[in-house]
């Protein structure tokens, strides 16, 4: 097999190894904070809406601070970024803790609203990690020919901690209840923090050093991203899709309301794209996916938008799991190609600022895609607030079939 076919090329590295572990850890750990937290919100409030809030008080910090955060990747030594950021993450689960616990009766004074005030807090730090991570892990990468297949196998880890992360949550929510799950969450999300802090990194200033103001600097990468059609295009389509298709932020009301399951079942469908997702990524790391790939991932986004209509119509627990994992099938294909447009189109000393053009779209948009559903599902009810929001995602993908040509033609 030769080294541009060989499917485990970057795990290979032992430095990108270890920095696949600690992202493993780190993004479970996310998860696992995720579910523990809408579950709670729910449990209190049995309010849809209260469930898009925890999305849009998330989203709103992490787009004030997610242009600032890639000029700081593009600056600061990216290491200490991630290290610090993991750290102040373990802290938040911490709170969330004391908070479950009801410590100085907090929760009984302030109800859900210390907890929004926790989330946000993650928002920014959010805002400020991913960035630094896109910038981190291709300086791991020594032999820049295995980047297609260091992206790859970087989405498949990441989604495998993704699907673990919510079943992991779910499981535990009801023996060891919320309080101790977040205890759980901060340990290893500290434990995250120890992995990074192993991976040897030699801070290198990618900025140059000229007296540019610090607006200029930031809105260079948005230029790039806007002047570039193919980052756009693929950065819009999963925008939209992932905005109006954001049916699984209201997996806790589903759960309870129509399907009438507990908090395992929970975790099983907040796992389940996921899973469909780790499953695509791990085929294309063995098949790549060269000719056709902009036609490739259009189609891909329709079959995700047509999943999650499908899913709006289903009052059955395992149809409903097979639509959610089906979605996230077709969102790996998406993962995948969009994961390498963007390291091999943008030039190294612009990763930092185009990653956090890139995250204000899509790291905000399943966030906002939460407020969107929450707020459709107070106004037409759960069931058809997901089917609005599928059709409007497949007129998405179907515009930008019609409008982006470059990305159709698309060959990587």
């Amino acid at each position: 097999m030769t080294a541009e076919h060989d499917a485990i090329a970057a795990l290979r590295i032992p430095n990108f190894r270890k920095y696949s572990l600690a992202r493993f850890l780190l993004n479970a750990s996310i998860q696992i904070q995720s579910v523990t937290v809408a579950w709670q919100i729910y449990q209190i409030t049995k309010q849809p809406l209260s469930l898009g809030m925890v999305g849009l008080a998330e989203a709103v910090p992490y787009i004030l601070i997610a242009l600032y955060g890639g000029h700081l990747a593009d600056t600061l030594n990216r290491k200490k970024i991630i290290t610090t950021v993991c750290f102040g993450l373990a802290v938040c689960s911490a709170i969330f803790f004391l908070i479950a616990n009801d410590t100085l009766g907090v929760l009984t004074r302030f109800g859900v609203l210390p907890i929004y005030g926790t989330i946000f807090i993650t928002g920014l730090l959010r805002g400020v990690i991913w960035p630094a991570m896109f910038g981190f892990w291709p300086t791991l990468v020594t032999n820049k020919s295995q980047i297609k297949n260091a992206v790859t196998w970087n989405s498949s880890l990441w989604q495998l901690s993704a699907s673990i992360g919510p079943a992991i949550g779910g499981l535990l929510l009801q023996p060891l209840g919320i309080s101790n799950v977040f205890l759980i969450d901060a340990s290893l999300l500290f434990s995250s923090f120890l992995f990074y802090r192993t991976i040897p990194y030699t801070h290198v200033a990618i900025e140059d050093k000229t007296e540019e103001a610090l607006w200029p600097k930031i809105t260079e990468g948005i230029r790039f991203v806007f002047r570039n059609e193919l980052i756009i295009g693929s950065i819009s389509l999963d925008l939209f899709a992932v905005f109006f298709g954001g049916a699984v932020a209201l997996l806790p009301a589903i759960c309870n309301d129509i399907l009438h399951v507990g908090s395992f079942e929970f975790g099983l469908l907040k796992a389940a794209t996921g899973v469909g997702t780790m499953l695509t990524t791990l085929t294309l790391a063995f098949i790549p996916l060269q000719k056709n790939a902009g036609k490739v991932l259009l189609w891909a986004v329709g079959g995700f938008a047509i999943c999650i209509i499908g899913f709006g119509f289903s009052s059955i627990f395992w149809i409903s799991f097979a639509l959610l994992f089906l979605s996230g099938a077709f969102d790996g294909v998406s993962v995948v190609i969009r994961g390498s447009i963007m390291q091999l189109f943008t030039p190294e000393k612009m990763k930092g600022r185009v990653s956090a053009v890139n995250n204000i779209f899509i790291g905000s948009s399943n966030e906002l895609g939460a407020f969107e559903s929450g707020l459709m599902a107070q106004w037409l009810g759960i069931g058809p607030s997901i089917v609005v929001g599928g059709v409007i995602s497949l007129f998405v993908v179907s515009f930008t079939a019609a409008k982006a040509k470059k990305l159709r033609r698309l060959n990587l």
